[in-house]
Parts: C-alpha cells; sequence; structure tokens
C-alpha cells in the first residue's frame, strides 16, 4: 500500500540543521509516512546527511539529489517522486510538533477508512521566532469550523493576520498532479504561488485545530530577513504578479465561491503590500520606480482585478506614491512586526 503522506523537505546547504527537522518527520515512527529529502544541489554535506537518512529508514525516507533550482525546483521534484496521498512541504529549518503529528495522522486515517477524499487539510503553525519566549500560534477558529469537511460556502471571514500559508497546509497529491501544478524554479518566496495557486480547485477542506509546524524564523541569512528581501526583490515582485495572474485566470474561467475570491483578493492585496512597502524601505530612486511599475503591471494583466487589490484601505495606501502614503506605510509595516511577528 502506498504511504498516507509525503513529506517533502527542499534542502540546499542544510547541513546546520536539517536533522532536527528531519528527525521530527520519523520521530512518531508511522509506516504510513514516507519523507522525500530533496538535495539542491547543495555545496556543504546535505547530500551525505541525506544519504545517511536513506540507509538508516529504507522504504521510509528517500534522497534525491538534482541539480540547483531552487526552493520550488526542489518542491516540483518532491511532487514528481511523491506516493503518497497527501502531500506536505517542510522547509528544512522547520519542524512539527509529535502530538500534532499523531493527531494528523489519526485524522488521516479516519478519512482514508470512510472513504472520504479530502483535498486539503488545515492546521495552525507556531513562529519560532529566534529570541522570543513567547511563541505564537496562528489559527483559523474564527474562519474555520474544526473536524469535518467543508465547502467554501461554510468558511467565514479571516482575520487580517490570518492567511493560509505553506505551513498550514497539507494537499492532496492527485490535486496538485491535475492541476499541473509548477512551482516557478530559481525563485525564493514561491511558497506564496504553493499555498495560493491551488485554491480555486480545493473543494473539500477541514481544518484540525492542533499546532502542527514550527516555523523557525530570526536567521541572519533566511530568505525572510527584510534585508534579503530588498536584494532579492525581483524574484518577490515575479512571485507576486504570477499570483495576480493566477487570481486573474481562476476569476475568468471558473465561478469561485464568494468566500474563496475575498480572500484570495485579500492574499493577493497583501503580498503586493509586501512588495511595495519592501521597495518603499530601500528608498532608492530605481526601487521607487519598480513599485510604480508593478501597480502598472498589476492594472496591465486585469484592470478590474487591479480595482479590487486597491479597493481595501492596505491596497489604497501601498498602491499610491505620496508622502502621507509613504508614511503610512512605514508606521503600518513596523505595527505588522510587532503583532504578527515576520521576518
Amino acid at each position: 500500500m502506498n504511504p498516507l503522506l509525503t513529506m517533502v523537505v527542499p534542502c540546499y546547504n542544510s547541513e546546520q540543521y536539517m536533522e532536527h527537522s528531519i528527525d521530527s518527520l520519523l520521530a512518531p515512527g508511522f509506516d504510513d509516512v514516507e519523507v522525500i529529502i530533496v538535495n539542491d544541489g547543495s555545496s556543504d554535506g546535505t547530500e551525505k546527511i541525506a544519504n545517511d537518512f536513506e540507509a538508516r529508514y529504507p522504504g521510509v525516507v528517500r534522497a534525491v539529489h538534482k541539480v540547483n533550482g531552487g526552493h520550488g525546483s526542489a518542491i516540483n521534484a518532491g511532487l514528481q517522486h511523491a506516493r503518497g496521498t497527501y502531500l506536505k512541504v517542510v522547509d528544512s529549518d522547520d519542524w512539527l510538533d509529535s502530538k500534532a503529528f499523531e493527531a494528523v495522522m489519526k485524522r488521516l486515517r479516519e478519512l482514508r477508512a470512510e472513504h472520504l477524499e479530502l483535498d486539503m487539510l488545515i492546521t495552525n503553525f507556531v513562529y519560532e521566532k529566534e529570541g522570543k519566549t513567547h511563541k505564537r500560534s496562528v489559527h483559523y477558529r474564527r474562519a474555520l469550523p474544526r473536524n469535518r469537511v467543508l465547502g467554501w460556502h461554510e468558511v467565514r471571514s479571516f482575520w487580517t493576520w490570518q492567511y493560509l500559508l505553506m505551513h498550514s497546509l497539507i494537499y492532496r497529491t492527485e490535486l496538485l498532479r491535475e492541476i499541473d501544478l509548477k512551482v516557478p524554479e530559481k525563485s525564493f518566496y514561491v511558497d506564496n504561488y504553493f499555498a495560493f495557486v491551488p485554491m480555486p480547485h480545493v473543494k473539500k477542506l477541514e481544518y484540525l485545530d492542533v499546532d502542527f509546524y514550527r516555523y523557525f524564523i530570526g536567521r541572519s541569512d533566511q530568505s525572510v530577513n527584510e534585508k534579503v528581501m530588498i536584494g532579492r526583490i525581483d524574484q518577490q515582485i515575479n512571485v507576486n504578479l504570477l499570483m495576480v495572474d493566477a487570481l486573474s485566470r481562476a476569476r475568468q474561467t471558473m465561478i469561485l465561491p464568494a468566500s474563496l475570491e475575498r480572500y484570495m483578493i485579500r492574499y493577493a492585496t497583501l503580498v503586493s503590500a509586501v512588495s511595495s512597502v519592501l521597495l518603499l524601505r530601500d528608498g532608492t530612486p530605481g526601487s521607487l520606480e519598480k513599485k510604480s511599475k508593478l501597480w502598472e503591471d498589476v492594472r496591465a494583466i486585469d484592470p478590474n482585478l487591479d480595482r479590487e487589490l486597491r479597493k481595501p484601505l492596505v491596497g489604497a495606501v501601498v498602491s499610491r506614491s505620496s508622502w502621507a502614503s509613504n508614511v503610512a506605510m512605514r508606521i503600518g509595516y513596523h505595527l505588522s512586526r510587532v503583532l504578527v511577528g515576520f521576518n
């Protein structure tokens, strides 16, 4: 019998922390879980560690070695090799909570026994921020009824800080293959793409209120570090525009449930706001020009969607180029860092 759940672990020069991550995927000793370690052309000891895990856990761990193609390329490779009914991506510096893992597997087994096909299982994630003793859990209790299969028509409004990030999601593997999901390669910040593009194709979802994913944040070389993000802003903008284009196509070719459409517009607005604020934080003439062009490109993709993205307060503020809007963006950015805990 094929595994019930595939864990894909993209690794690039991860020798210092990947063992902790992979150990957390193996600790429960489930025989219906497989772990695919994707070594994305690392130059350190990542390859050897991956091979050692494969040798120690034959039939459970598989090491996939490939030339460097970026985070999205590693996810694509993991999806290609996955045998599990469901698939979750776990970054190599993050880890999973063992008790929550037991609850997740129990529910997935129940769904299989009841012959219920779920497109997406949602769990909480926890910010494991460097130097912080209080660990903030992101949950979805307001928006999602718990512990039962839902349709989008039963989903309520999310709080402003609530988004279904990659850390929250377990997808049905065949759904990702049916839509021919190809995560952008040679790019960072593709986790937003992964958490966004499949949404219109998700018909059945369920929320399990457990703190499953532990999201480590705070390393100086991490992709979400502010200085690193500004240095890679072109990649952020590219993913931003791909998400806008995907939403535009979905609105034109599918009838989206109202709650899903509202959610996706808010998500696209947030990502556009992040791109805009980072460009403003850099403050160079070139970055300010890129900010203006970003919103011109959004309008070129879909004028109607552009108007929708500008309707919320955050969209109205970040899409403008004025002294007052720039000050408001800086204040909002600092408040978001305090309240939400990102980068």
